[in-house]
């Protein structure tokens, strides 16, 4: 985690000083993290998005193999390896990343003493010695540094602090103390009817109201991604897809969530949730228009390709359409090469021995016609038919006569 807490905790500290403002400090280090985060973002959201778009395409394998398990998995394998996808949850854990690196953010809000004001386990205990802090609750630190900030002489005797310990941190932001938890509990004898205590209800009710606004945009722009193995946009395989149905949930799920969270932290871990939503929002809007003009690139040539498939299929279909019109009976006529050749050479013999008679006659040319040579068996239009060549006097000796 120091990884992560020493770079971040010193750039917290440094907006603190920059701004003199620490709710200030908090929204820009929240803008400044997401910043960081967003090549990571930037592969999750790809990988989600051809995963989104596939889906359709993934659902007719799954109804085509629906009875065998084993050529599902190799199709719906086969067609992520085409596309580029992440096999298994490869892609998904991507999204996972940035939930790692938010844990050890969110311990350098509720630790300011160690993360910001660079205070030792030691110093931190003798401060936590002075003020009767429990250590084993997870906010003390923050109250401690309120409290050194109020009056840091109560705690110049302690060994070993620094004078950045000393500077301590304020936490009040317009009016609203960031290190308290939010109550409304307007029976208690501490609720007044003041901004301080309303200032710090409306911090986590509308981070939980723009959790359901975020779910919705990104739900509406996620259903848009689907599109068929033509390209064309599939609206009811979206609502059916599984993101669409996560989706559902999730859109009351994460602001129950963000509420409960929100009346159980510090004002200022909900600040920064509240911040870093709206920022996340933000990217993933840009994201989601930025892959989508390469996505639609790639649909305009699919849907070109499978507009000029159905163009060739639709033109082989007249012409069938065409033959059976003209041939109801369905009699097939051999067509073969040497047969339409020698069909077209008798024709001309035909034509040419037409027009000679023709001649002959006008001129009076009377012409014997040749005796025509019988086969004694066989046939004779089928040269190669058997007897076709029979001669008695083949083998006769001329000769001798």
């Amino acid at each position: 985690m120091e990884i992560i807490t020493v770079p971040f905790g010193w750039l917290l500290n440094f907006l603190y000083q920059l701004t003199d403002s620490y709710g200030l400090s908090l929204i820009l280090f929240a803008v400044l993290v997401q910043i960081v985060l967003l090549p990571i973002s930037a592969k999750s959201k790809k990988s989600m998005m051809k995963m989104t778009r596939l889906q359709p395409r993934l659902n007719a394998i799954k109804e085509k193999y629906a009875n065998d398990q084993q050529k599902q998995q190799e199709a719906m394998q086969q067609l992520q390896k085409e596309e580029g996808v992440g096999l298994g949850c490869g892609g998904c854990l991507w999204s996972f990343v940035p939930l790692l690196i938010l844990i050890p953010l969110y311990t350098i809000i509720r630790e300011p003493l160690t993360n910001m004001l660079g205070a030792s386990a030691e110093v931190a205990a003798e401060i936590a010695k002075i003020l009767g802090a429990n250590t084993n609750d997870g906010y003390w630190q923050i109250a401690a540094a309120q409290a050194i900030f109020d009056d840091p002489s109560r705690f110049a005797a302690v060994p070993g602090i620094t004078e950045q310990t000393l500077a301590g941190i304020d936490f009040n932001f317009l009016g609203i103390a960031m290190g308290n938890i939010p109550s409304f509990n307007v029976f208690s004898d501490a609720w007044v009817w003041n901004w301080a205590h309303i200032g710090a209800v409306l911090v986590p009710l509308i981070s939980a109201g723009s959790q359901i606004l975020q779910t919705q945009i990104s739900r509406k722009m996620n259903n848009s991604l689907v599109t068929n193995e033509k390209g064309i946009q599939d609206k009811e395989a979206a609502e059916q897809s599984q993101s669409a149905q996560t989706s559902k949930v999730m859109m009351w799920m994460m602001p129950l969530m963000s509420l409960f969270i929100g009346f159980s932290v510090p004002v200022a871990l909900s600040l920064y949730w509240f911040i870093g939503g709206v920022v996340r929002t933000v990217e993933d809007t840009i994201l989601t228009k930025h892959y989508r003009k390469i996505y639609d690139a790639e649909d305009a040539e699919r849907l070109k390709k499978a507009m000029e498939q159905d163009a060739i299929e639709a033109e082989k279909e007249r012409i069938r359409a065409e033959k059976r019109a003209a041939n109801p009976d369905g009699i097939t006529e051999n067509t073969s090469k040497k047969k339409l050749q020698k069909k077209q050479q008798q024709a001309e013999e035909a034509a040419r021995a037409a027009a000679k008679r023709e001649y002959d006659a006008k001129k009076g040319i009377v012409e014997e016609e040749p005796e025509e040579k019988k086969t004694l068996s066989g046939i004779a239009d089928r040269p190669y038919c058997k007897g076709r060549a029979y001669d008695p006097n083949r083998y006769k000796n001329t000769e001798e006569e």
